[in-house]
C-alpha cells in the first residue's frame, strides 16, 4: 500500500476508528444482532477494527493467511458473513469521507481511494471464499453424518440382524447400504439378515436393482436376506416393472420376517 496512505490512515486512526465504530452501530440493527450483549458486540467491533486496521502495513501473503484464520475463528463462533461484509463497506464509506477532508486534488484523491478499495474488495472476497469454503465442508460433514445414520444395522437376535431403511435411495445411499450390510454380516456373524424397506415410499427399478445386488452380496458371504415390509402398492410396482425377486424371500411385515429368520436359525417364539 502507498506509504501517503498508510500514513493518513496512522495519523487519522482515532477518528476513522470513532466514525467506524458509529457505522458499525447500523449494521448492528441491519443484521438484527440486538440479542447480542453491548458488552460483546462492542468488544467485537474493536476486535474487528483493530485486526483490519493492522493489516495496513502488512505483507500480502502474510495478511491472507491472518485473515482467514480471523475469518476460521468467528465462523465457528456463529457471527455472520454479512456483519463482516457490512463492516468493510462501512469503513469504505469513512475512508472515503476522511480522504475528502485531507485531499483536495481530485486526481490524487481517486487514485488514493481506488487502491484503497481494491484492497478492501481484496479482503471481502477473501472472506465469502473462507465462509463458503468452512459451510460447504461443514455441510458435507453433515451430509456424511445423516447417510451413516440413514442406513444402520441392528442386531435383534443372535445371529438376525436387521437394517431399516426410511426415506429415498440414491445411488450414494444404496452403496452405504452395501457397505454397511457387509461389514455388519460380517461383525455380528450373522445368518439372516431383515432389509426392512417399511419406510422407502418409492421402490422402482433403480432401488429394487440396488436391494437384489445387497442381497446377493450378503449370500456371498454366508448369510441370508430377507426383505420385509412390502407394501400392496409396492408389490403391485414391482410387478408391473416386472422385477425379479424370487431370488430372495420377501415378507409383507417385519414380524414375519423375524417369525422366518428364527426358523432358518433353528429358533422359535414362544408364550410365556
Amino acid at each position: 500500500m502507498q506509504p501517503d496512505i498508510v500514513s493518513l490512515l496512522n495519523n487519522q486512526r482515532d477518528v476513522v476508528l470513532e466514525l467506524w465504530e458509529k457505522e458499525l452501530e447500523v449494521v448492528r440493527v441491519t443484521n438484527r444482532l440486538s440479542s447480542i450483549s453491548d458488552h460483546v458486540y462492542e468488544n467485537m467491533n474493536k476486535e474487528f477494527m483493530q485486526f483490519i486496521m493492522s493489516q495496513v502495513t502488512t505483507e500480502q501473503a502474510e495478511a491472507k493467511e491472518e485473515l482467514s484464520s480471523f475469518a476460521e475463528t468467528y465462523i465457528q463462533s456463529g457471527w455472520p458473513l454479512s456483519y463482516f461484509t457490512q463492516g468493510l463497506q462501512a469503513f469504505r464509506r469513512v475512508l472515503l469521507a476522511t480522504l475528502s477532508k485531507h485531499e483536495s486534488n481530485v486526481q490524487a484523491l481517486l487514485s488514493t481511494f481506488s487502491e484503497l478499495e481494491e484492497w478492501i474488495d481484496g479482503i471481502i472476497n477473501q472472506l465469502v471464499y473462507d465462509y463458503t469454503g468452512n459451510w460447504e465442508d461443514i455441510i458435507e460433514m453433515q451430509k456424511l453424518s445423516l447417510l451413516e445414520l440413514s442406513a444402520p444395522l441392528i442386531p435383534v437376535l443372535e445371529g438376525v440382524t436387521v437394517m431399516p431403511l426410511i426415506g429415498t435411495i440414491d445411488t450414494a445411499r444404496a452403496k452405504l447400504i452395501m457397505e454397511n450390510l457387509l461389514e455388519g454380516v460380517i461383525e455380528h456373524r450373522c445368518e439372516v439378515v431383515l432389509i426392512d424397506i417399511t419406510g422407502v415410499p418409492v421402490v422402482d427399478t433403480m432401488v429394487a436393482h440396488h436391494i437384489i445386488q445387497a442381497s446377493e452380496a450378503v449370500r456371498l458371504v454366508g448369510a441370508t436376506c430377507i426383505l420385509v415390509g412390502i407394501r400392496p402398492e409396492i408389490a403391485q410396482t414391482i410387478v408391473n416393472l416386472g422385477i425379479d425377486l424370487s431370488k430372495f424371500p420377501t415378507k409383507s411385515t417385519l414380524r414375519k420376517g423375524i417369525e422366518t429368520a428364527l426358523e432358518l436359525t433353528n429358533k422359535k417364539m414362544i408364550d410365556l
